[in-house]
């Protein structure tokens, strides 16, 4: 059965061997076309070759950005243990010459030289060398008795080119006496000490005089290469670094910041000297050592060091007493000199604007916040005297001569002055990736500002009063119509136009774009998705106000100053009990209504020049807030539909009449919403139910239409002051299709 099995497996084995080979066949073909073979099967067309490419060279990037952002990571480890290497390379190179030293010295003694003491003279062990008296010296000998004191006197006549030279004509002359052994063991190797000597003594003098700030550049470059040519390298770019450190630290003793300096000129002179030595010590870095990974590696992380000590000066000299003060203009124009002299790094290959901004931006938010708080506390302060009447700029303000003389109070007057004060230099702000957040500081501040003119409504005090942790300024009362309705105008005006005209600066900033030119059509200026997003958050901040003053006159309407209502459902029964003749005119209430909303209209029509459409949607607000709490007053339809007293005929019609008084006059002023037509619709439909509840024909006790309509421009005409020769008005396109519309649905059974 085993045997049976390893056949059966076997089997397969043979067959795929043998279809492999098959198809291994066309390769091993004299004739085999490779680029046929590929064009076979390749059937894509040029367009997905395009794709591929394209495809292709965004891995490519992709790639190279994870390569990046994966040794930005990991790039003080990887510095760190590169500088270990290097040093334990040193270390190796210098235990590899000791034992070499060592290992001579034996090779010496075992070949059993030996050395009396009495034949060497003291100045040959002051000089590491052993002379010897013998006459018969060869001339290599003879020249390796010389050679130091050959080497000292360069060293003390400062001729280092020669020296170095001379070192390098030495160790050809070491290396083939070594080789071919014509000095012995002990001479060559107290030789061989002698010029280490040597060496490391014009080491230390060439990275002394390097380091003196008075050096010049050539000469650092002379000595620096010197001191690489001695054969350390690590030392040497070390010591370059160094050089350059001290100079600039030399330099900076001039400059001594005070508290009466121009922050500005103290970080321009600063960053001049701190960056052009960076610039300068990455120009011989490359040229001396080339590009090196372990050099460049030091470069970063002394740049990354002195960048870093550079941004701590400033922000101890400059920038905390400017974000204190909250002068944010002088705190980003520091930051600005700072990034555009480091900016100008990239080219060689520096990054250090991120090692700024982690120590700059911070700073700058935190004159950010403190501008923002200045105007919304000074806004706040001017709002405790506001008298709330609309007024042009002030003469003496650079607005004042613009085309665009809009009316506001003098509250919003110096709300929009800070604003364009606040934009007048983003160009600071955009380089940090601050222009978001300036925006939603300033949203933040002019909802504040809202608050406040929600706070000066009539009735708001008390309101504030029931709600623990209620900011408590003092805010002037706009007792008046005129007076609330200018609280409207200023926070439609800045939330549509002056705020987001403002703010276009820092779209116009970003794309290099002229800023004086800001008398473009509103259409044009909100082309940035994240302002046109931030223009609709002020404007439904807006609505917070345009909803607290239409509740406000709603409740003003249908409540006394004791609490009663003046909208109940006794005025509707009691009218069927009451034997006096009933005059078929509008509630007193809803009279009331169309006198406000005309008296609004016509103070509106002088606010809000150019822009009425906020105007018809506020006397909308206010009319639909009436109709709505009156469709959802719970207690006045349990008074209707199951009161001890039921609607009659005449409660039903001064009902319905009501409710299409309403919807002529809206229609009148071009204020008639959806919401508002469903609202009465609503009301009008629960009367009829109530009704027919009773057992009576609603239908048959409402009179027709046309009496309605007649009843209603009649009212509105002698509501108006107007005569009947004087209603073209009245009789407007609008409110003829609003009456069919309510005739239409009432003898279809809608309501």
């Amino acid at each position: 059965m085993a045997a049976k099995t390893a056949r059966s497996k076997a089997t397969p084995t043979k067959e795929n061997g043998a279809r492999v080979e098959e198809g291994l066949s066309l390769f091993k073909s004299d004739k085999f076309d490779a680029d046929a073979y590929v064009q076979s099967k390749c059937s894509i067309n040029e367009k997905d070759i395009k794709q591929l490419c394209s495809y292709l060279l965004d891995l490519k990037r992709a790639s190279a950005e994870e390569m990046r952002r994966s040794v930005y990571a990991n790039y003080p480890a990887f510095i760190r243990t590169s500088k270990e290497i290097s040093d334990l390379e040193g270390e190796l190179s210098s235990i590899r010459n000791l034992l070499s030293t060592q290992a001579t010295l034996i090779h010496g003694l075992a070949d059993g030289v030996n050395i009396d003491d009495d034949k060497v003279s003291d100045e040959s062990l002051a000089n590491g060398l052993l002379k010897f008296e013998d006459n018969g010296l060869s001339d290599l000998e003879k020249w390796a008795t010389e050679f130091p004191d050959h080497l000292d006197t360069l060293l003390a006549e400062r001729r280092v080119d020669e020296a170095l030279a001379a070192f390098d004509e030495g160790e050809i002359l070491m290396s083939q006496a070594n080789e071919k052994h014509t000095l012995s063991s002990s001479v060559l190797s107290s030789l061989q000490f002698a010029v280490a000597e040597r060496k490391q003594k014009l080491a230390d003098q060439l990275a002394k005089a390097a380091c003196q700030p008075s050096t010049r550049g050539g000469e650092l470059r002379s000595a620096i290469a010197a001191l690489k040519r001695l054969g350390d390298g690590p030392r040497a770019h070390t010591v370059l670094l160094d050089a350059h450190f001290q100079r600039y630290q030399y330099n900076m003793q001039s400059l001594r910041p005070s508290s009466t300096s121009y922050g500005g000129a103290y970080t321009a002179a600063l960053s001049q000297l701190v960056f052009s030595a960076i610039s300068q010590a990455s120009s011989d870095s490359l040229g001396i050592f080339g590009k090196e990974p372990a050099y460049s590696s030091e470069l970063v992380t002394w740049a990354t060091k002195q960048t870093e000590a550079f941004s701590l000066l400033v922000k101890r000299h400059a920038l905390a007493s400017s974000a204190a003060a909250g002068g944010l203009r002088a705190a980003a124009e520091c930051a600005q000199i700072a990034l555009g002299h480091c900016s100008l790094l990239e080219a060689r290959g520096l990054s250090l604007c991120p090692v700024l901004l982690r120590h700059f931006k911070p700073i700058v938010e935190q004159a950010l916040e403190a501008n923002l708080k200045r105007i919304e506390e000074n806004t706040a302060a001017m709002a405790a005297a506001d008298d709330w009447v609309l007024t042009c700029p002030p003469a003496g303000s650079r607005h004042a001569s613009t085309a665009f003389q809009n009316k506001l109070t003098s509250s919003a007057h110096r709300f929009n002055l800070m604003v364009q004060d606040f934009f007048e230099d983003v160009g600071p702000l955009l380089s940090m990736q601050l222009g978001s957040k300036a925006l939603e500081g300033l949203f933040r501040v002019f909802n504040s500002y809202v608050d406040v003119l929600i706070r000066a409504l009539p009735g708001s005090e008390e309101e504030d009063a029931n709600f623990e942790g209620s900011c408590n300024k003092i805010v002037q009362i706009a007792e008046t119509e005129a007076n609330q309705l200018a609280l409207l105008a200023n926070a439609s005006l800045l939330a549509d136009e002056l705020l987001p005209r403002a703010a276009m600066k820092l779209s116009l900033d970003q794309s290099g774009q002229r800023t004086d030119d800001l008398r473009r059509p509103l259409d044009r200026q909100n082309r940035n998705p994240e302002q046109r997003e931030w223009k609709r958050r002020l404007l439904s901040t807006v609505d917070k106000l345009k909803d607290a003053f239409c509740r406000q006159h709603a409740l003003d309407l249908i409540f006394t100053e004791e609490g009663d209502s003046h909208l109940t459902a006794d005025m509707y029964i009691n009218i069927d009990g009451n034997d006096e003749d009933v005059d078929c005119f509008p509630s007193l209430i809803f009279q009331e209504l169309f006198a406000k909303l005309n008296r609004m209209a016509g103070l509106a029509a002088d606010m809000f020049v150019g822009r009425e459409r906020f105007a018809t949607s506020l006397l909308m607000r206010l009319t639909e807030t009436v109709i709505l709490w009156l469709s959802g007053d719970q207690s006045f339809w349990d008074d209707i539909e199951e009161g001890p007293r039921p609607l009659g005929p005449l409660g039903l019609r001064q009902l319905y009449l009501d409710m299409k008084f309403v919807i002529c006059f809206a229609s009148q002023g071009r204020y008639l919403s959806r919401n508002l037509h469903r609202g009465t619709n609503e009301i009008i439909s629960k009367a009829l139910a109530a009704f027919t509840a009773t057992g009576m024909d609603p239908y048959s006790e409402l009179p027709e239409d046309d009496w309605f309509n007649d009843i209603c421009v009649d009212a509105m005409e002698r509501l108006s002051g107007k005569t009947k020769g004087n209603n073209g008005d009245v009789h407007s396109p609008t409110a003829s299709v609003s009456a069919q519309s309510v005739s239409s649905a009432r003898s279809h059974g809608s309501y």
